[in-house]
């Protein structure tokens, strides 16, 4: 129970379909100050008590377990380390993976339970050959498979999502009528443990004094002209247009984007929207929901949110993907994540590692 309003709703309906519910909120920094404050997020003393306010309301037991550790090592740490080697993690994927489908799921097992229930937006349903299918929501615009599509199979056996039938305008009106406070608050945006969602001064903070990440060129894709200077590749992500200040504009009177980082020489490519466009794209660390396919002609997302793109997936092994998009996308960068998909059901994802772009 994150303290929003989904949470809540979940575990009333969980509770009303007759299961023994207990609420766990997180503790996932031991200074809940340095995360973010009132509404933006789920990690703070405010949260807390919201999730047990509802908790009470539904009548439930409420405990807080404390995380911190585990999610400064495997998602804070992570996204740090991601962003220094040039790549654009997604932390929701990891802290899915790692702490509430892998850590908490562990221990609710081992305290026997049997699930966890989530106010994420997902369907979960049983397929002909007897496997857990994981679906997109209802409510297309709450969707949250992408951000799912990190869980295995035997995970997905021991998780439940009770609001992936309903859309999100029904779950606050639901909410108000079982008397949760809740019921109108803002939902949470952006990257919880950044506490003003200024990522990029975050990130300065954090890596700025590190080199290789301290500085380097910003250079013309199709000259090699050191158009002018960055204070750190982590700055930057591929595909982005704002925030590059080289003063003086492309020779066509057209915008610039980021086409490539090199945080080892500390280089920065810019060029063309045009150039952001790839056909091609390499996945490492797959994750399969199920079974491994050898070939897919289905579709991909790659970003939470982002549109679907018509895509053959092919396996090389069962951590390594190949995939070939039919619709080419724009500004994809190495760490996003790609999710597979059949029709409406997450077949699984893996972690984008190379990129090939089409001609201009």
């Amino acid at each position: 129970m994150s303290g929003g309003v989904d949470s809540a709703v979940a575990a009333a309906r969980a509770v009303e379909a007759g299961h023994d519910v207990t609420g766990i909120h997180l503790a996932l920094s031991r200074n809940p100050k340095s995360y973010r404050t009132g509404a933006r997020g789920c990690c703070t003393i405010e949260d807390s008590n919201d999730a047990r306010r509802a908790a009470d309301v539904i009548g439930i037991p409420f405990y807080v377990w404390d995380l911190s550790e585990r999610f400064h090592e495997d998602v804070v740490e992570d996204f740090l380390s991601e962003y220094a080697a040039g790549r654009t993690p997604n932390p929701c994927l990891r802290c899915n993976e790692k702490i509430k489908f892998a850590a908490v799921l562990d221990r609710a097992l081992g305290l026997g339970f049997d699930a966890v229930a989530t106010g994420h937006y997902a369907q979960l349903r049983t397929g002909t050959d007897g496997l857990i299918e994981m679906h997109r929501a209802v409510d297309m615009a709450k969707d949250q498979s992408y951000v799912l599509g990190v869980l295995t199979q035997e995970q997905l056996a021991h998780s439940s999502f009770p609001l992936g039938d309903s859309p999100k305008s029904d779950v606050r009106r639901e909410a108000d009528a079982r008397g949760l406070m809740v019921a109108n608050k803002p939902d949470s945006h952006d990257i919880c443990f950044i506490a003003d969602g200024d990522n990029a001064g975050w990130l300065a903070e954090k890596l700025g004094d590190l080199a290789p990440n301290s500085g380097g060129d910003i250079v013309d894709h199709a000259t090699g002209a050191v158009l002018g200077q960055h204070e750190g590749t982590f700055r930057y992500t591929i595909g982005q247009r704002k925030g590059l200040r080289l003063g003086r504009p492309a020779p066509d009177g057209k915008p610039r984007f980021v086409l490539d980082i090199e945080p080892v020489s500390g280089t920065v490519t810019v060029g063309p929207r045009a150039e952001l466009a790839v056909n091609r794209i390499d996945g490492i660390k797959a994750r399969w929901c199920g079974s491994v396919p050898d070939t897919l002609e289905g579709t991909v997302q790659l970003r939470a949110h982002g549109d679907e793109h018509r895509a053959v997936i092919s396996t090389s092994s069962v951590t390594e993907v190949a995939i070939e998009l039919l619709d080419p996308a724009l500004g994809i960068a190495p760490g996003q994540a790609a999710v597979i998909y059949d029709g409406t059901r997450v077949v699984g994802s893996a972690t984008i590692s190379a990129t090939a772009r089409v001609a201009a």
